[in-house]
């Protein structure tokens, strides 16, 4: 009976409001407030810097008449159409693929459609105008598409991204002779963002099996196969990136027989990937070591063998664990495949250099470098977006 006649609790009366937010997360002590406002002041400065310069000093006219630059380097203007072929077919898929998985519209599907029509409201021709709004239309379609028949879209766009690459090379590169439909475009006219694209997908594509490898290699009970795991990765990354590329470049064409040559872009990609393999394999080992000793015994309990265990146990748990490493590995090295300018391929950060001696466009260094960065951080971002994406639908962190 006492419990029964103890006073019950009011109702809550406190609502969660912007004022309330504020008030408990910026503004509950004298000094939170003080940190708040100076806060808030200088963004304000930084901002407003930004956009007075963005919009009334800036000449972004060294931007326009280099996009195609930027974007392809020195490609041939005749065969532009199969780069814009493989953005429409990379749109295509990146909207259904969106669609699968999100499900619905967020902010992220808003910034992908958004990208291009901003692009399409810059000072640019109307071709290409018209071209950047004809990406914006075909990604909403393909999500439009996906959303409404996503058991008929999930294989396809899965298998699309596998063979993407290979189309992509397929198209840049040709296969046929001098006026043949594909006629093949020299890698020495490749740059800007379409060299900086290819340099970082092959080296995380290549990079990453040769790495898991590296990683079980290491781990193996195979002396030979540990020892010379050990020696690769310690050696590689024992050595700067741009040592790796001046190896490929110059020290190795003294190596091999007279008469034989090995393309200057394939040679970058090469040394890339094994540099990313070796330290994508220490991050594996890392994961695999987490992996408590009970996964394994467990599963040698349920009768499988060493590759089965290693490759349905311990390697899914092991890689689920080290997303968010692996993909700062892979932004890093979208950011490191600046160096390969050093060694005179005109990456998106070589033809800026380029552009800034132009006689016309001299002292442009802020606007040129600017956009620039923003090329950069935009493909970082949606790197980061997706690896976040990933962890959300594997449970990373969660028990």
């Amino acid at each position: 009976m006492a419990a029964l006649s103890r006073p019950t609790l009011p109702p809550p009366t406190e609502r969660f409001t912007l004022l309330g937010w504020l008030q408990k997360n910026l503004f509950n002590s004298w000094y939170n407030a003080l940190l708040s406002v100076l806060t808030v002041v200088f963004i304000y400065w930084i901002i407003r810097g930004l956009l007075v310069w963005a919009t009334s000093v800036a000449e972004w006219q060294v931007v326009a008449a280099n996009l195609r630059l930027f974007l392809v380097g020195q490609y041939p203007v005749d065969e532009l159409w199969r780069v814009w072929i493989c953005l429409y077919v990379l749109a295509f898929i990146s909207g259904a693929s969106y669609g699968l998985w999100s499900r619905g519209v967020g902010a992220f599907g808003i910034a992908l459609l958004a990208g291009p029509l901003f692009l399409s409201a810059l000072p640019f021709t109307l071709n290409l105008r018209l071209l950047m709004i004809g990406i914006a239309v075909t990604g909403f379609f393909g999500w439009l598409l996906a959303m409404r028949l996503p058991a008929l879209f999930r294989t396809p766009v899965t298998w699309s991204w596998v063979l993407y690459m290979v189309f992509v090379i397929l198209m840049v590169r040709g296969f046929t002779p001098a006026g043949g439909f594909l006629p093949v475009v020299p890698s020495n006219l490749w740059g800007g963002l379409l060299l900086t694209f290819l340099l970082t997908v092959i080296g995380i594509v290549f990079s990453f099996p040769i790495g898991v490898a590296l990683a079980l290699g290491r781990r193996s009970n195979l002396p030979i196969m540990r020892y010379s795991s050990i020696a690769f990765i310690e050696l590689v990354r024992g050595v700067p990136l741009i040592t790796v590329l001046f190896m490929a470049q110059l020290m190795l064409p003294l190596f091999l027989p007279a008469g034989v040559t090995i393309d200057r872009v394939l040679r970058a990609m090469v040394g890339i990937t094994l540099f990313s393999a070796a330290y994508l394999a220490e991050n594996v080992r890392g994961g695999l070591q987490s992996i408590p000793k009970g996964q394994e015994e467990a599963a040698l309990a349920l009768g499988l063998n060493g590759f089965q265990r290693m490759a349905l146990i311990i390697l899914p748990q092991a890689l689920r664990a080290i997303i968010p490493i692996l993909v700062g590995q892979f932004i890093a090295l979208f950011k490191d495949t600046t160096l390969v300018a050093i060694v005179g391929l005109f990456d998106l950060l070589g033809i800026a250099k380029t552009v800034l001696a132009q006689p016309e466009f001299i002292g442009r260094q802020a606007e040129v470098l600017a956009f620039v960065s923003l090329l950069y951080f935009m493909f970082s971002y949606v790197i980061s977006y997706i690896s976040r994406r990933i962890e959300v639908a594997q449970g990373v962190g969660e028990r």
